[in-house]
């Protein structure tokens, strides 16, 4: 199937096969025409699956075809839970409208408020931000929503993770008339309040689900591997980072601290190495993630801020040095690599105080990951053994735990010996019969 069969400009898919991209996935073969048609859609789908195209490609052909409601405001506002990934929608998005009149531009928290007013004011087609700064210009009035004709939440259950319920309704409210059409895309629907939000943000939505994402994933070959201590996590690390199949590898850790103390180590090694974290200002972090999208850096060190969204077709490897503690961001983390029909790896250390993440994770994949070992590397670990609770004092055994008695066979009373039958009777207990006594005759 090509993008042109779906409905879509040829212009798109001229555009799309100099990025490489020629064949539609199964999420964009779906969702494109019911977003084409004008219905409201709920879209879930494995990450990796192709979803920001899937929602960007029929907005902007939206934008290019049609009418526009209002003059001064933009035409689609689409909303992501992180910056990162509302940076990688942004550059997407500029790579589709280059060469037409059509303008975005992204409104992010921790950049400057004033210079996005000023950009706001230029009346842009696509506004592209994450739901705080975009709840804060609607406070200010700063940007208006009521000419709005598409709204895309993009990854939704990641926003609400985050605790932006409050703001996904203040966004939706700001839009709220009869002609909007709202787009809803979703890594997961197992989060408990994805159902409830949709049915305040989408009106007779068509229903796209694709697979669940604890499915496994096929262009992923995921590996674990058992650690005794720290160091010894280290030393794997070591090991894998310097496997010649590696082009370019994501390491998460569970605190920024070690975030940079393992790029200073890979550093030293003489592996170029770039540490990613939460705390860092936003300007940093783009810097960042561009250095390492444009092949500078050989890994990135980072924690869960980059565990969702991130689009890059060089990822060969992902590493959990640190399973996390929910089990679904395990499947965002290792989801960055096997991307686009690649295929990747993705390896985790599993040491005595990451077995109850792992006990988690296989539940919830419904499977046991391999685990494996390294020549010369083995660890004495093998995991814990699930404890048997032990019945309190004084509480009753159920049945099943009530050992069953052994039947003993009855004894027989002995039975005592006939005694000896005095004389006059015999041995029946008759008497012997006796003549009557004759009275005396009388003379």
């Amino acid at each position: 199937m090509r993008f042109s069969e779906l409905g879509l400009d040829l212009r798109f898919e001229k555009q799309l096969e100099h990025q490489g991209i020629t064949t539609p996935t199964e999420i964009q073969a779906q969702a494109i025409p019911t977003a084409l048609a004008g219905h409201d859609t709920f879209a879930q789908s494995k990450t990796g699956s192709g979803k920001t195209l899937a929602f960007l490609l029929p907005a902007v052909q939206r934008v290019m075809k049609q009418k526009a409601l209002s003059k001064r405001d933009p035409r689609v506002l689409i909303v992501a839970p992180t910056r990162e990934l509302a940076t990688q929608v942004f550059n997407q998005c500029r790579l589709l409208i280059a060469g037409t009149a059509m303008s975005c531009t992204k409104v992010l928290g921790g950049e400057n408020f004033n210079d996005q007013v000023k950009a706001l004011r230029k009346d842009p087609h696509f506004v592209i931000g994450t739901p705080g700064r975009i709840t804060d210009h609607i406070e200010q009035r700063s940007l208006q929503l009521h000419g709005l004709e598409l709204l895309i939440f993009d990854e939704a259950d990641r926003m609400l993770d985050l605790g932006f319920e409050k703001q996904l309704s203040t966004i939706n409210q700001a839009a709220d008339h009869r002609l909007r059409q709202t787009l809803l895309f979703s890594a997961t629907l197992e989060h408990a309040q994805i159902e409830i939000t949709s049915r305040d943000l989408l009106k007779s939505p068509k229903r796209i689900l694709l697979s669940g994402s604890n499915e496994k994933h096929d262009d992923i070959r995921q590996a674990m591997y058992f650690a005794d201590h720290l160091d010894h996590k280290e030393a794997l690390l070591k090991h894998f980072v310097q496997q010649g199949d590696v082009k370019q590898c994501i390491i998460f850790t569970a605190t920024r601290q070690d975030t940079n103390r393992f790029s200073d180590m890979l550093n030293d090694m003489d592996i170029k190495a770039v540490a990613l974290a939460g705390d860092l200002p936003q300007s940093k972090r783009l810097e960042i993630m561009d250095a390492f999208s444009r092949g500078l850096y050989k890994v990135l060190v980072t924690t869960d801020v980059a565990s969702r969204g991130l689009d890059l077709l060089n990822v060969s490897h992902v590493i959990n040095f640190d399973l996390p503690k929910q089990a679904e961001e395990y499947v965002h983390r290792i989801g960055r690599t096997g991307r686009a029909g690649f295929k990747g790896d993705a390896i985790s250390f599993v040491g005595p105080k990451d077995w109850k993440s792992y006990e988690a994770i296989a539940a919830y994949l419904k499977e046991s990951v391999q685990f494996q070992s390294v020549e010369g590397l083995e660890a004495k670990f093998k995991g814990f053994k699930p404890k048997v609770a032990k019945p309190k004092p004084g509480a009753k055994r159920k049945p099943t735990e009530t050992k069953a008695k052994a039947k003993r066979p009855l004894k027989r009373k002995p039975q005592q010996a006939k005694k000896a039958i005095p004389a006059p009777f015999d041995v029946d207990g008759h008497a012997p019969l006796r003549r009557k006594p004759k009275k005396p005759t009388e003379e």
